[in-house]
């Protein structure tokens, strides 16, 4: 799946939030997320290489945990995301085939995550991240075969600045210190 993926440093999430329940629009319920994400060898930043992600997922206290593999690969000359998502029952077989196949562990990410539908493929997640300050927010909108990134991206753009946010952050959150 094509997606165009805009992240946000947020300077307030309270009013953020704010914004949001201003045109009725409110988070769901918090989540726990835990990514170990893995790099093929010889990974170079731009070079559009895939990253593997093995996603822990917890819903709520009282549920089983869900594990899912994603494929992700950022194409940096057309800014569109490739991600592909697969639910996976033995997390420890699937990290064996992980490196197996020559992928590296390179980080660690957890967080606590509200989502926000949009429609039409769009969603607004809200994260802290463990050991970042701050909150952020990312909005992903999937890309039919007809859309322009850079029309695609500019509406997210302006998205964050109605909402009073700008201060927009390319990295993975698994990149940032």
């Amino acid at each position: 799946m094509k997606k165009v993926i805009l992240k946000c440093k947020l300077s307030s999430r309270e009013k953020f939030e704010d914004k949001l329940s201003e045109i009725d629009l409110d988070f769901g319920a918090v989540h726990w997320q835990h990514d170990r994400v893995y790099l093929p060898r010889g990974y170079k930043r731009g070079l559009n290489y895939p990253r593997l992600v093995m996603r822990t997922e917890m819903q709520a206290v009282d549920k089983p945990a869900k594990y899912s593999l994603l494929l992700r690969r950022h194409i940096e000359d057309s800014g569109v995301d490739i991600v592909e998502e697969t639910s996976i029952k033995d997390y420890e077989k699937m990290v064996n085939i992980i490196l197996q196949l020559g992928f590296k562990p390179e980080a660690e990410v957890s967080r606590r995550r509200q989502s926000l539908n949009m429609g039409d493929g769009t969603y607004i997640y809200l994260d802290k991240i463990e050991n970042l300050p701050g909150y952020y927010a990312k909005i992903e909108s999937e890309l039919s075969p007809n859309d322009s990134v850079v029309e695609a991206k500019l509406d997210l753009e302006k998205t964050f600045k109605t909402l009073g946010e700008s201060n927009f952050v390319d990295l993975p959150y698994s990149e940032m210190k």
